[in-house]
């Protein structure tokens, strides 16, 4: 068993990180703010409130536990806020993991596991994305990820930290039996945006761009179950402490579905319809993001196990039933789409 700091894991895919270290045996310890946190989804190690730009606070939890490992996933993770105020995603995503950073050294902590993103890829000029594409971001959010990452280049050579950095895709679902889900406030995603408007919490669904060079019009995106994100966590946090070297690796599905079939799952899982209306594209969204995920599987010995977008969608529709107290039952995968 090892001691992990989970920073950031009062949050959506933190949590559920949480939740499958305490599985395989690890005790974890949630380093939160509880910005965009939640303390209800602390049931994993107890909580400690702090700032990862706090070196003292830092220092003080170090000083505390004999910390084992990191899994970092405190960040600002939203493109278009990104674009609209970098510095703040500056400040919070790379002087706040530098101080992270710092503060294991001081403590002889040498392993991390951190969230790093498809974002710092940018518009690829080819399909699927492996970990020699072009590392070419387009929006502030994702040169945040990449200057993470070059940082710990760095550290390792330095202060011979080891890391995983986690190049996931779109995280989307939730815990199969409710007990977490995911919760922004703002939302961004579309799958509980859409939920939402299915539920009546808002009133329609807007398209963000539907002149892409794709089949039907609408970004592509790849969509990969929050529990397979956890999954992968674990064996990327053991990998190190069996003493593996430092890695990249993305974390995708390998399947591409636009909007639009985002749209038409929702509508075919929960059996209702949902209004749709078209808007222009936003800054920094790329057209088609899609992960070859092969170098997670040969050495991580990582495979997605919930690929069907409709038990991704079944899955959160489940969860925010819940947390709007209400009851669902998913249709079954094969059900006609509601016109």
């Amino acid at each position: 068993m090892a001691r992990i700091l989970i920073t950031g894991g009062a949050g959506y895919v933190g949590s559920h990180c949480a939740k499958a270290l305490a599985a395989a045996g690890h005790e974890g310890i949630v380093f939160d703010n509880l910005l965009f946190g939640h303390r209800e989804l602390v049931r994993w190690g107890k909580l400690i409130e702090g700032d990862i730009r706090d070196g003292a606070a830092l220092d003080a939890v170090f000083a505390a536990n004999r910390i084992d490992a990191v899994v970092h996933f405190a960040a600002l993770a939203y493109v278009g806020e990104s674009v609209t105020a970098p510095g703040l995603y500056y400040d919070v995503n790379v002087h706040g993991t530098r101080v992270l950073l710092d503060a294991m050294v001081r403590a002889g902590v040498r392993v991390i596991v951190f969230s790093s993103s498809c974002a710092i890829y940018g518009e690829p000029d080819h399909m699927p994305i492996n970990e020699s594409t072009l590392l070419n971001p387009m929006n502030p959010y994702g040169f945040t990820k990449l200057a993470c990452e070059r940082m710990m280049d760095d550290f390792g050579r330095a202060h011979e930290l080891k890391s995983a950095r986690l190049r996931y895709f779109n995280a989307a679902g939730a815990d199969p039996t409710a007990e977490i889900g995911e919760d922004h406030n703002p939302e961004t995603h579309i799958i509980p945006l859409v939920l939402d408007a299915v539920l009546g919490i808002r009133p329609e669904v807007r398209i963000f761009g539907t002149d892409y060079a794709t089949p039907d019009g609408t970004a592509v995106r790849d969509y990969i179950h929050v529990c397979d994100l956890a999954r992968a966590h674990v064996l990327a946090l053991q990998y190190l402490l069996d003493r593996g070297e430092t890695i990249a690796a993305n974390l995708g599905s390998g399947q591409g579905v636009s909007v639009r079939q985002v749209v038409d799952t929702v509508r075919t899982v929960t059996g209702r319809d949902v209004l749709v209306r078209d808007a222009p594209r936003r800054p920094g969204d790329p057209s088609v993001l899609v992960a070859d995920a092969t170098k997670a599987r040969e050495v991580l010995g990582w495979v997605p196990e919930h690929r069907d977008l409709a038990t991704i969608v079944a899955d959160a529709w489940r969860w925010h039933g819940k947390r709007f107290g209400r009851t669902h039952a998913p249709r079954k995968p094969s059900a006609k789409p509601v016109s």
